[in-house]
């Protein structure tokens, strides 16, 4: 008998992925949500999955074998009250995955503050291209294989180990469910300070992380940053190293300034040259861990290569949306300082002058919206010739608590000498950032809409003034 498994808060990235691998191992599915939009509400129709809009007692009639409860979902959801009195089972969508994918196969789990999707994406993409047939769970969609979740066909499952708490039960990281086999240490900074009080916080989450993996299992580690080196010595598993420091296991040497040909070394041996179309010295360190996972596992240095210089990207990360009249758009959702000032950074490599790069950026997360990221911030978007930092929500803040986006706006006006205050400017709205753009935008120009939510469909609405 099939049986029916139904997902409160099913438009999440995770909960979505979820939903296709149950479908896909047999279950009839379904779930609710209160905010459907693209890409996730996309997905979720492509695999047939029913969505209800909204949450509702009566989502749970006729009564599923078994529900997923979003860790978006807080008690007096009318639905999750409903579940509860109910007394149907109950889990959270990181212990679904362990019991039912994970358990039985050997999990590679990639964590960090930033370049997760990219990365885990680039590990699934190397394993598939070199016949390995691996299952993944991506927090994003990889363009290589149009979707973020995949059955595994082998003993190899590729996932995103999220620092995110679990559900309302249960506060815990999700990664801390998964027991890597092999785990990647991406980096290490301060992030979702709506739960993390401070940085030792996560240290704490990360050293849990390290009792995890077995004594014969893999921790592949970015050498180059200081924080994960502080928690090797937590490690009770062989530990190799990757990067572009020369001291570390296996290293990165650039051919070219925009990052688009490299070379992977172990000591004084090149192992294999990477010709590829990403740029961004942080795109090199995300293939590097993808490489690493590889070459430790024994796949030739011929199919990684492949791999890499195959891999198409990950929707929303730098990717492009449209380019008319000489004016090219992307969509990026870059949410953290480093990641925003890398992105911007690969970006001025390749434009080299040629046009101006204007970011938009909407401070959406919970930590973005606070004064966390107050001094940084304005340091990440400074390699961009034109800034246009929309005024965050105060979703409960108060204004001693938010971010000061008229003082970053300030400050990164008298760095670049412009007295008019025309480099850099605060909007309220999508709309009101549309205008300014229209306005001043140019054949040449390059612009980045970074948020990690759908900024009110701004895209659509550049594409829309620039076809005019």
């Amino acid at each position: 008998m099939v049986q029916h498994l139904h997902i409160i808060g099913i438009c999440g990235t995770a909960m979505a992925g979820l939903a296709a691998l149950a479908k896909e191992k047999g279950w009839r599915v379904s779930g609710s949500d209160a905010g459907i939009y693209p890409p996730m509400s996309i997905f979720l129709e492509q695999q047939n999955i029913q969505i209800f809009e909204g949450f509702s007692a009566d989502n749970l009639n006729p009564a599923p074998d078994q529900v997923l409860v979003g860790n978006a979902i807080s008690r007096g959801n009318p639905e999750l009250e409903a579940l509860m009195d109910m007394g149907l089972p109950y889990c959270s969508g990181a212990q679904w995955l362990y019991e039912n994918v994970l358990s039985a196969r050997h999990p590679v789990v990639v964590t960090g503050t930033h370049g997760k999707t990219s990365t885990t994406s680039l590990i699934a993409k190397v394993l598939d291209r070199g016949g390995w047939q691996p299952g993944f769970f991506i927090g994003g969609i990889p363009r290589d294989f149009g979707q973020g979740v995949r059955f595994p066909k082998s003993q190899w499952v590729v996932v995103e180990g999220d620092e995110y708490d679990t559900a309302f039960f249960d506060k815990r990281p999700k990664f801390l469910h998964y027991r890597p086999r092999t785990l990647i240490l991406h980096n290490l900074e301060f992030d979702h300070a709506d739960i993390y009080p401070d940085l030792e916080a996560i240290r704490k989450q990360f050293r849990l992380l390290l009792r995890s993996v077995p004594a014969s299992g893999h921790i592949l580690a970015n050498g180059d940053d200081p924080e994960i080196n502080a928690l090797l010595p937590h490690a009770f598993s062989k530990v190799i190293t990757y990067g572009f420091n020369k001291e570390n296991d296996y290293y990165a040497k650039l051919e070219q300034e925009d990052c688009r040909r490299w070379q992977i070394y172990k000591g004084d041996e090149l192992l294999l040259k990477v010709d590829w179309n990403l740029i961004g010295r942080h795109n090199v360190i995300n293939g590097m861990a993808a490489a690493t996972v590889a070459l430790v596992h024994g796949m030739e240095p011929k199919l990684i290569k492949a791999g890499l210089e195959e891999f198409k990207g990950v929707a929303r990360r730098l990717q492009k949306r449209c380019e008319l009249k000489g004016i090219t758009v992307y969509d990026d959702f870059a949410h953290h300082p480093t990641a925003i000032k890398t992105t911007l950074q690969g970006l001025q490599a390749v434009v080299s002058g040629k046009g101006r790069v204007w970011v938009v950026l909407e401070p959406r997360s919970n930590t973005m919206r606070r004064r966390i990221h107050q001094d940084s911030l304005g340091q990440a978007l400074a390699p961009a010739d034109k800034i246009i930092l929309a005024r965050p929500a105060p979703r409960g803040l108060t204004k001693d608590e938010m971010l000061d986006v008229d003082d970053i706006v300030k400050k990164l006006n008298i760095e670049k000498n412009s007295p008019k205050g025309d480099s850099a400017y605060v909007v309220t709205d999508a709309t009101q950032a549309v205008e300014l753009l229209s306005s001043q935008l140019q054949a040449g120009d390059q612009v980045v809409i970074m948020s990690n939510g759908g900024f009110d469909g701004i895209h659509a609405k550049i594409e829309a003034h620039l076809a005019e």
